[in-house]
């Protein structure tokens, strides 16, 4: 690739795409002088394949209405067929045919004519091939690839005619500024070769003449004024970030205009890669079953995953396995949750005990660490401070006390009540990290880490809080089957969701916020309109807790009144999994926000469970190459 390519395309793009356009037809020299027109009606690949033999006589030979070059030209006249015979001038590309030896070959008819000629989606996939290969550096076989096939990726021209060509793109841009954008972009990067080249006054009338007069990215002008004062070429290219006069740069600007013309006249840069990755995408975003982190991230390229065959996880890789039943707790459990980490494990029971886990990311095995005792009735909700280095405990309806443990060292740093009276049965912690805010029977409170009392909005009962990433805005559920938003800076309020039932509990996540009443529903936030409604869960008489979780958080779990644990992915109303083993109500679900594949419950039965993938798994079956059980609606028993 010449330099002069990146900024004389344009004139020899618009003549192939201006004659696509208005059908116009052309003859060759060697045509013409043989007695011969030889309309050309289409000028794409499919029928624009360079003719082997047509002596053009130093003229140019016409491909998809695009001028070869002299030694391109030349050089298809003494092409010869696989039998060594040499093809006449009149011969085009035709269909292949076969050999003997299995092998197509070009199959040249004695009238010239083709018996068959490459669709649009075919050109399409010649040009994406030729383009990757190029990328490659394979260019001997491009040349062959296009010689063939009659493409062009590439077409030599001068630099001094990209911007008269500019004006002749009007026509096929679909945005009229775009004209306007690609000319600034070309003119500022004819302004910074002429600073570096140290043509100070052709830069200058650059500025004033051409990039001035466009009237557009005014402030971006009076920046490239200032590199006029650039002492030295290094200099510039700092100031600038501009990688200086060259392939590298010039490679850039391409990238960039390459994105104001329609595909039809340029290729977007590695765009096989772009649509190979978006198809792998895709089959993930559809599997219900796809929660790892080992290889969801595709920005390094293709090179972790397999493209030659359509991506599948097994039911057998997703949490559906009792790991792990964890019987230290003497009476039901009401509560388990994961610290922000990973790395720990926190679950509260009727036995007026806090049971601090140690985790093990690497073996997923789950130990006990501490226990918090004193919570005289019992521990129905819990909260990891965003540092995890404290947890706060609440207890059930008749509770009115919450209790702020230092987990590192095990020490109650605050024990605080707002009255004998009140209950605090759900609080959120603060961004921050050193504030949180507690709700209750009378409403709603403000405190710091030592229990003072902040702020507070009283004259609702409080099912469950959560404070939003802004910092000053808290959501809580009440009464009045409804959530509502808190501003506790400009003291304002303002309904966000409305149910026909109470609702019990909630979770957000990014705009999403998932309902926990007589069942389990979607909210998005943002739209304050009912995403989906999940089906099979068992709710009556008891709070239940639910939780996001997995890979990009796409899962929602939740326990039930049924004895189950249900699994169901965001956009699927049914459930992928039931996960049975407990033997009375399950009450709450954590999933581990570092380890997608591990998942707690915690059951009246008086068991945590640690649900994990099956214990034995084939390789294969483990990178979701293989394996027959495909992405369906399936229970794990």
């Amino acid at each position: 690739r010449t330099p002069l390519f990146f900024f004389s395309l344009f004139r020899h793009t618009i003549h192939w795409v201006k004659m696509q356009a208005n059908g116009t037809t052309t003859t060759t020299t060697a045509a013409v002088a043989a007695g011969q027109e030889r309309p050309q009606t289409e000028l794409s690949c499919r029928n624009g394949a360079p003719t082997n033999g047509d002596s053009t006589g130093g003229e140019e030979e016409v491909t998809n209405g695009l001028p070869l070059p002299v030694s391109t030209a030349a050089a298809t006249t003494n092409n010869t067929n696989n039998n060594g015979n040499s093809v006449g001038n009149n011969s085009n590309n035709g269909v292949t045919a076969d050999d003997g030896n299995g092998s197509p070959q070009l199959d040249v008819s004695s009238s010239g004519k083709k018996k068959k000629r490459l669709t649009q989606s075919e050109e399409d996939v010649i040009r994406l091939i030729g383009q990757h290969l190029h990328d490659l550096g394979l260019n001997q076989t491009v040349d062959l690839l296009m010689q063939e096939s009659g493409c062009r990726l590439e077409h030599p021209g001068e630099w001094d005619k990209a911007e008269s060509d500019l004006n002749e793109l009007k026509a096929l841009m679909h945005s009229p500024s775009a004209i306007v954008r690609m000319k600034f972009l070309l003119l500022q990067q004819k302004y910074l070769e002429y600073l570096e080249d140290g043509k100070v006054l052709e830069a200058l009338q650059v500025l004033r003449a051409e990039l001035t007069p466009l009237k557009y990215n005014t402030e971006r002008i009076h920046i490239l004024s200032g590199y006029l004062m650039c002492s030295h070429a290094e200099d510039l290219r700092a100031k600038a970030d501009w990688e200086g006069k060259g392939n590298v740069s010039r490679t850039k600007l391409l990238d960039k205009l390459q994105t104001y013309l329609p595909p039809s006249v340029m290729l977007p840069p590695r765009r096989l890669q772009t649509l190979l990755k978006q198809a792998v995408e895709l089959q993930r975003e559809r599997c219900l079953y796809h929660n790892t982190k080992l290889d969801s991230g595709l920005d390094s390229g293709l090179d972790s995953v397999s493209l030659l065959l359509d991506h599948t996880c097994s039911r057998k890789q997703f949490p559906c396995y009792t790991q792990q039943i964890l019987t230290e707790h003497c009476n039901e459990v009401w509560f388990c949750k994961f610290s922000n980490d990973g790395t720990k494990l926190a679950t509260g029971s009727k036995d007026t005990t806090v049971i601090v886990w140690h985790v093990d990311l690497e073996s997923h095995s789950v130990k006990m660490l501490k226990t918090l005792e004193g919570h005289a009735y019992g521990v129905s909700y819990l909260s990891w401070s965003p540092d995890d280095v404290y947890l706060i405990a609440c207890g059930p309806d008749d509770c009115s006390e919450l209790w702020l443990w230092n987990v590192q060292t095990g020490e109650l740093r605050t024990k605080m009540s707002q009255s004998h009276e009140d209950s605090l049965t759900s609080v959120s912690w603060n961004p921050d990290g050193k504030r949180f805010v507690t709700g209750g029977q009378r409403g709603q409170f403000y405190s710091d880490l030592d229990g003072n009392l902040l702020d507070s909005w009283e004259g609702v009962r409080v099912q469950c809080l959560w404070c939003l990433s802004d910092g000053r805005t808290v959501l809580a559920s009440d009464t009045h089957q409804r959530i509502r938003g808190y501003n506790f800076e400009d003291l304002t309020d303002r309904n966000i969701v409305q149910e026909d039932h109470p609702i019990m509990s909630f979770i957000i996540i990014f705009h999403l916020v998932v309902l926990r009443f007589q069942g389990v529903h979607l909210w998005d936030l943002q739209d304050r309109v009912l995403v989906r409604k999940y089906q099979g869960v068992t709710q009556g008489f008891y709070t239940i807790h639910s939780c996001f979780g997995g890979h990009n958080e796409d899962f929602i779990a939740s326990g039930s009144e049924d004895h189950k644990v249900y699994v169901w992915h965001r956009r699927s109303e049914l459930p992928i999994a039931e996960l049975t083993g407990h033997t009375r109500t399950v009450n709450c679900v954590s999933w581990n926000p570092v380890v997608p594949g591990l998942l707690a419950s915690a059951s009246d039965d008086g068991t945590v469970r640690v649900w994990g993938p099956a214990p034995f798994m084939d390789l294969p079956e483990a990178e979701g190459l293989s394996g027959t059980t495909h992405c369906t609606v399936l229970s794990c028993l």
